[in-house]
């Protein structure tokens, strides 16, 4: 919903006037941003049907979910919150530093900092899991 209300600030700017206050009209932008996603939730649950269990044919007939995903989501949930927030965007999304940096209201030298130790966690991680493996895929001398 963020970058919703992101987009949508920045796409209404023509509508600010430069004699009023800021920050009611981004609340008020933000709040019907918010009823918005709110009313669309809304629209979704009341057409779904939710079941016990998926059917076993309609089981067969969904692609596997990308492995690849799991193991990215299942990598970076050990991060920290904010570093994980700022890798996500910044790998992910594809954003650029300073973009991240105003929707995270931090400076650029913030968003690095959190990047680089994010980058360092996940390297060290990924080495301690690698000679995990070769010592472990190593068979025993005898």
């Amino acid at each position: 919903m963020l970058p919703d209300c992101w987009i949508k600030i920045h796409r209404s700017r023509h509508t600010y006037r430069v004699s009023e206050p800021l920050m009611p009209w981004i609340y008020a932008i933000a709040r019907h941003t918010r009823l918005d996603a709110y009313r669309k939730q809304r629209r979704l649950e009341s057409r779904e049907v939710l079941v016990a269990s998926v059917p076993e044919d309609l089981r067969q007939m969904l692609p596997e979910a990308p492995r690849e995903q799991d193991d990215f989501d299942r990598l970076i949930s050990s991060l920290p919150e904010t570093q994980r927030e700022v890798l996500v965007m910044l790998k992910v999304s594809g954003m650029s530093l300073e973009e991240v940096a105003k929707a995270t209201s931090s400076t650029i030298g913030a968003v690095k900092q959190k990047a680089h130790r994010a980058y360092e966690t996940l390297r060290a991680r990924w080495k301690g899991s690698r000679k995990c493996k070769i010592i472990c895929a190593t068979p025993p001398r005898t």
